[in-house]
């Protein structure tokens, strides 16, 4: 997108002189043959944009989720048209060879190995502000990501710069302060931490304060931050009430993810999780050590499925007749439109959980911890059942003898995923939001 100096005069002088709803309204009925159609600047949506994507990772493979998130919205806007180059950091030993899953959604694809970032290097951004940001290669945890972005920025014209991540990419911000740009952190990691750290987790504990800190300073210059709830919204105004902070939910495949009819098990409790991340092994301890067995005291017939990748040495062991420990499947929905009861006993984390989204839009009704539905519009009773850890076993096994109740959760859970979750709504909002920080730069 590219705004001439008569149609920056004319935005300008529409947004002094009128309400916001009226300034959209006057500019999307005047034409000016010199300004070229006002219209296609502040009408529904401007022109399609060139993107620079920065990214802490590239968007394969999806069974990790902030992979997943942005495959999903780069694939929804390269399909409207955008042009899109991808810088992305590259931590695990196969993402060259993944390439082939999202090539199509991008003009270029840079993948640059991620350093090990030093304890000295944090703690000179801490105590040195000077440094906290990149104006010099020599200055960036990563110099090789810093002369990409300053090789694409002087070899191409961009209307946008989208950054995904936190501390991995925060800091290359002075290359493009000139351009309209915004940063997706998609969480809190201070949120993250802060719910470890009630456990007890003492390494989580020490690192908090640390992270608060780096919260505060890393996305000030940033024309706008998006994370994915509003609890993670919250936390980060809470360190640094400067911010200008979106909450753009992400979605899932509405059609992919749909009820099947099938007749469910009569008492098979699931759970799925990547159980190299912390929070769903935790999840996976509290359903085999507590909730299972309390159930099973009232209801012997009662199953569990722990289902995805990575599973460790300890659950691989818990295999019998009544806990199954699946590892990797090529598709979770079948045990979706199984189960009985999706089970989510998180007690660690932040942002939205996709797993939580995708056992709604399946239709198997859902009993899981407040920390679990954050970010996620559910009310209790009507489309999930939440209860503290203390109570899960309690509310899923009244959940089991109601089969009325179950069925009522289930239509009311897909209704609200159809309502406000799909990947279509997701990629509408951040149109909106390109649309609002490129006029935004774009006006005097």
């Amino acid at each position: 997108m590219r705004v001439s100096p008569v149609q920056v005069w004319a935005l300008a002088l529409c947004k002094t002189h009128l309400s916001s709803g009226s300034f959209f309204l006057v500019a999307g009925l005047w034409n000016s043959p010199s300004a070229g159609t006002i219209a296609g600047i502040a009408s529904d949506r401007l022109p399609m944009k060139t993107v620079l994507l920065i990214s802490r990772c590239p968007p394969y493979p999806t069974y990790l989720g902030d992979r997943l998130i942005f495959r999903h919205m780069t694939r929804e806007l390269s399909r409207r048209g955008y042009t899109i180059d991808l810088l992305a950091l590259s931590n695990h030993g196969d993402d060259a060879g993944q390439r082939a899953q999202y090539e199509r959604f991008f003009r270029h694809i840079e993948l640059i190995p991620e350093p090990r970032r030093t304890g000295s290097a944090y703690l000179r951004r801490l105590f040195f502000p000077a440094t906290r940001f990149a104006a010099a290669e020599a200055a960036s945890f990563c110099p090789a990501l810093w002369r990409k972005i300053d090789e694409y920025l002087n070899r191409h014209d961009y209307d946008l710069v989208h950054c995904f991540g936190a501390v991995s990419v925060y800091e290359f911000h002075p290359l493009f302060a000139h351009l309209p740009n915004v940063i997706t952190p998609y969480e809190s990691y201070a949120l993250y931490l802060q719910s470890a750290a009630r456990l007890g987790k003492l390494g989580a504990g020490l690192r908090l304060p640390i992270v608060r800190r780096f919260e505060r300073f890393m996305f000030t210059p940033y024309d706008r931050t998006v994370v994915i709830s509003d609890v993670d919204r919250a936390m980060l105004l809470g360190l640094q009430p400067r911010l200008n902070i979106d909450v753009i939910p992400i979605g899932i495949e509405v059609e992919r993810f749909e009820p099947l009819r099938r007749r469910r098990d009569p008492a098979t409790l699931l759970f799925v999780g990547n159980y190299d991340y912390a929070p769903n092994e935790d999840a996976a301890r509290v359903l085999v050590e507590q909730a299972l067995p309390q159930l099973r005291d009232k209801a012997p017939s009662v199953k569990l499925q722990l289902v995805g990748v990575n599973p460790p040495d300890w659950m691989r062991a818990l295999g019998n007749s009544h806990i199954e420990v699946t590892g990797a499947v090529p598709d979770v929905r079948p045990y979706l439109a199984r189960a009985t009861v999706f089970v989510c006993p998180l007690r660690i984390g932040a942002g939205i959980k996709n797993k939580v989204l995708e056992a709604l839009a399946m239709g198997i009704p859902v009993v899981a911890t407040p920390l679990s539905v954050d970010g996620i519009n559910v009310r209790n009773g009507e489309s999930a059942i939440i209860a503290p850890v203390d109570r899960i076993a309690t509310e899923t096994l009244r959940l089991l003898r109601d089969d009325a109740r179950r069925e009522f959760l289930s239509r009311k859970g897909r209704a609200l995923i159809e309502a406000e979750y799909s990947w279509e709504r997701t990629a509408d909002s951040y149109e909106r939001l390109y649309d609002e920080i490129c006029l935004a730069k774009a006006l005097p």
